[in-house]
């Protein structure tokens, strides 16, 4: 159901989208925290490789639970809040994991650093909630390539301080990030007025993580224990069943985790099925670039560049994208975000086409970076635009949140075949797996075939996905652009018996079947706009604290109009 506001009841300043973005880039880290550690893993905490691979993979699969979740949590009761525990949870998690060197506390730690991924979707959300709409576009771009910038800038970081220092201090790093991150949030970010009506679905998220789990954890098990194996094949059964049952019930309660019947549009359905193919090839980059950067010269294709080396050699892959948040808002204003998804995409196929060829120098592997990290970043600054424009406002963190879990889905089947690749094409040299050219182009050929895949879901979304309220306008824009909204919905006054103002009602717009067509709060000097979804009859109703429910008739034929909600009249069917 949605929830509008003509405008945030508190004033966002010009920090909170720096903020936002930095929130995002700290969470993101914990994704490739320990990539320059992972080969010592098992030697560092006095384990077998196969169980190491756990610091992984935890963090992963509770980053892929948390998403839909805390989406859904920051809807009902607020994204600050939800914002702000999300990255509570991962200091937690990061103090824990420094102050251990064993696997099974270990584990518990990234488990808690991974919970943390929740806090894109709801960076997304705030920034819909407060931000003028000539800003919005460009802010939501820089908060979703947010994930890729975190992740890319964290190789050399990580690289430097794990060549330096005791690789704790990698964990106590990311803590201190995250305190940083909260204290910036409780200083700058506003909570949104927005609130989604209903109640949290426990069971609903009980069982999506149910199957999100036996979903994930043969992908990324799957190599160890092989892909024909029983425990493998099993889990993906149940996977199967667990999702089905889940679907059922979502789809049989009024206010479940994930409104599958939106999920179902066009709109969304195809922008979640392109965000899983951007997943995949963006981490095909990040495997692939710096194994080959690391190797030996001796190898006869290897670079022979140090762990630091590589990392400032594929760190402008994360800062690419972060610069491409300004291009995209340009862009998308002209054309729409279908338009920029399409040409990120065909970006990251010329990146990957090119690199074919591009393997032999260090140079080489600097222009593959910037190239991919170009058509990424304009790719991943497209979807929120796509989800926001298709779902109504109360819906925005689970929707934002479940299209950042297919991007994840994306990077768990890209690491598990990528893996598997370079597994399987390696040379052993003396007992030692060394990964060969072969299996290098081979990966960027899947990745190529991912996108391409991707580019037939792009092309599929309905055209005119251009919401106007994501798009960079000039004055003369603005001001036909709020004409528009005042023909399309009802604006006014909440008042008492006495014909005071009253502040924080729920005024609700009802359709001619009875159902919720929106929803808003008044703010403290008792307005509120509604916007209408369709022409036809709805009846306009208010509720506050102290006072009776009411509705108030009103006719709308194209001009700005006040209707008062008082709460002594009766109530009526509105005509629009």
């Amino acid at each position: 159901m949605t929830h509008t506001t003509d405008r945030p009841t508190r004033q966002a300043s010009g920090a909170v989208v720096p903020v936002l973005a930095f929130a995002g880039i700290v969470v993101a880290v914990m994704q490739t925290l320990l990539v320059p550690v992972i080969k010592d893993l098992p030697q560092l905490l006095d384990t077998a490789p196969s169980n190491a691979t756990w610091v992984l993979t935890s963090t992963l699969l509770s980053g892929a639970v948390a998403t839909p979740i805390m989406g859904r949590l920051g809807d009902l009761y607020g994204k600050r809040r939800m914002l702000i525990l999300s990255l509570a949870v991962m200091v937690v998690g990061a103090l824990v994991s420094a102050l251990t060197s064993t696997l099974l506390p270990m584990i518990v730690g990234r488990t808690l650093q991974g919970f943390a991924m929740g806090a894109i979707p709801l960076g997304i959300g705030l920034m819909r909630d407060m931000l003028p709409r000539e800003k919005l576009g460009s802010a939501m771009a820089l908060m979703s390539s947010s994930i890729g910038v975190g992740g890319g800038l964290a190789l050399p970081a990580a690289a430097l301080v794990a060549q330096h220092a005791d690789w704790h201090a990698l964990f106590y790093g990311a803590a201190g990030l995250g305190v940083l991150s909260i204290v910036l949030t409780l200083l700058v970010v506003p909570e949104s007025p927005m609130r989604a009506a209903g109640t949290f679905d426990l069971p609903g998220a009980l069982g999506l993580s149910a199957g999100l789990v036996l979903f994930l954890l043969p992908i990324t098990k799957g190599s160890d224990w092989g892909w024909t194996s029983g425990t493998t094949l099993g889990l993906f059964a149940a996977s199967a069943v667990v999702l089905v049952l889940w679907g059922v019930y979502e789809l049989r309660i009024a206010a479940p985790l994930v409104d599958l019947r939106t999920t179902a549009r066009p709109a969304v359905l195809f922008t979640n099925l392109a965000s899983i193919m951007v997943g995949v090839s963006f981490y095909v980059v990040s495997l692939v670039l710096p194994q080959l950067l690391q190797l030996p010269t001796a190898t006869g294709y290897g670079l022979g560049q140090s762990m630091v080396v590589a990392g400032l050699l594929v760190a402008p892959l994360g800062l690419t994208m972060m610069f491409t948040a300004p291009v995209y808002a340009r862009v998308s204003a002209k054309y729409g975000p279908k338009v920029t998804l399409i040409l990120g995409m065909l970006i990251i196929a010329v990146g990957y086409g090119a690199g074919l060829g591009l393997m032999s120098a260090a140079w080489q592997s600097l222009v593959i970076a910037v190239v991919l990290g170009a058509g990424i970043g304009l790719a991943y600054s497209s979807l929120p635009a796509l989800i926001v424009g298709a779902v109504p406002a109360s819906e925005t963190g689970a929707a934002n949140g479940l299209n950042t879990l297919m991007r994840s889905i994306g990077t768990s089947v890209s690491s598990a075949v990528i893996g598997m690749v370079l597994a399987n094409t390696a040379n052993d040299v003396n007992g030692v797996a060394v990964p060969t050219m072969h299996g290098f182009r081979v990966s960027f050929l899947i990745a190529t075939g991912a996108v391409a895949v991707g580019l037939l879901f792009a092309l599929m979304l309905p055209k005119g996905n251009r919401a106007p309220q994501l798009r960079a306008a000039s004055a003369g824009d603005e001001i036909v652009e709020r004409a528009e909204e005042v023909l399309r919905g009802f604006r006014g006054l909440v008042l008492d018996a006495e014909g005071a103002p009253v502040a924080r009602a729920t005024v609700t717009l009802i359709d001619h079947r009875g159902r919720q067509a929106g929803a808003t709060v008044s703010g403290e000097d008792g307005s509120y706009a509604l916007g209408v979804p369709a022409q036809g009859a709805y009846v306009v109703a208010a509720k506050a604290f102290g006072h009776g429910p009411l509705a108030s008739s009103a006719s709308h034929h194209g001009e700005e109009r006040a209707v008062e909600l008082d709460l002594s009249l009766p109530g009526e069917t509105v005509s629009a």
